[in-house]
């Protein structure tokens, strides 16, 4: 009998962004989400939130620079800055894919 299929992880998900009408806000969103709906379909939650009305999530979360990528699921806790948009080093960073040895992840 084959071995039984290991059970989908679930992603917890909050993007931190200064006004969700800034541009820089807008494209990490839009990245995410098309990065979660290619290789995280139906497997994710995804809460915004704008420190712009709420500051005090950002101080609770110490989050030092926007827009800001907390996974909270699956643990352990992993945090990206930026707008998102390169695919490769956010599904690694996110360990969503394993490091292939042709990408660069310095910082």
């Amino acid at each position: 009998m084959a071995a039984a299929k290991k059970e989908r992880e679930y992603w917890n998900l909050s993007l931190f962004v200064a006004g969700k009408d800034h541009p820089n806000s807008q494209l990490a969103y839009a990245n995410l989400i098309r990065i979660c709906e290619e290789h995280l379909p139906g497997g994710y939650n995804l809460n915004v939130v704008d420190i712009s009305k709420t500051p005090e999530a950002a101080v609770s979360e110490q989050i030092l620079a926007l827009p800001t990528l907390v996974r909270r699921a699956p643990k352990p806790t992993r945090r990206i800055i930026g707008d998102l948009s390169d695919t490769d080093r956010v599904l690694i960073s996110l360990g969503v894919k394993a490091i292939d040895s042709s990408i660069s992840v310095d910082a």
